[in-house]
């Protein structure tokens, strides 16, 4: 019996010992295991409906794709209307959302702006005027149990604003989540 003990001690020694040489000599692997998605809505500035054309919105949202792609962001879906962008964006172990919004929005107004992209829709009395985004911006967590609707609200949003208007959906969704209404 004494040996079996022996024996036992010396086996769970030895396995501590490979182990803690294992950590020592990868330095523990980093695996974290994430999902979390965020559903991200931002206007353009006071919500002018600068984006009037649905040709000018497909290309500001596959350029917003391609850009976040190429940034190791991973926006799952992207679409809106008129003044206003949603984003269902899944977010990585070392990303903050404030950085993942100010890439996002500042490289795309850059974008808009360099390429002349408005230029051809809109009238002469906003071709003067710079393209920017809204300061400010919504963004709340998804259950992965609904992701499927989320996808789907975003992807009708053409269909969904015939319907209601922006400030309309703004409203449902501070009610909704119960944020404080700003002006």
């Amino acid at each position: 019996m004494a040996s079996a003990n022996g024996l036992r001690k010396t086996a769970v020694i030895g396995f501590s010992q490979i182990y803690l040489s294992f950590i020592q000599i990868n330095k523990a692997p980093k695996m974290p295991h994430i999902k979390i998605y965020v559903h991200l809505v931002f206007t353009t500035k006071n919500r002018q409906p600068l984006l009037a054309t649905k040709d000018v919105r497909q290309k500001v949202w596959r350029h917003i794709l391609e850009n976040a792609r190429n940034k190791g962001i991973f926006v799952e879906f992207v679409n809106g209307y008129k003044d206003h962008c949603h984003c269902l964006i899944s977010m990585g172990a070392e990303q903050k959302l404030t950085e993942i919004v100010k890439l996002i929005k500042g490289e795309s107004s850059h974008w808009i702006n360099s390429n002349g992209i408005l230029k051809e829709v809109l009238p002469m009395e906003y071709q003067q005027k710079k393209f920017a985004w809204q300061n400010d911006y919504f963004a709340v967590s998804v259950s992965e149990s609904i992701l499927d609707r989320v996808r789907n609200y975003i992807k009708n949003q053409e269909v969904h604003h015939e319907k209601k208007t922006f400030q309309q959906e703004y409203d449902a969704f501070i009610k909704a989540y119960g944020f404080e209404k700003t002006n």
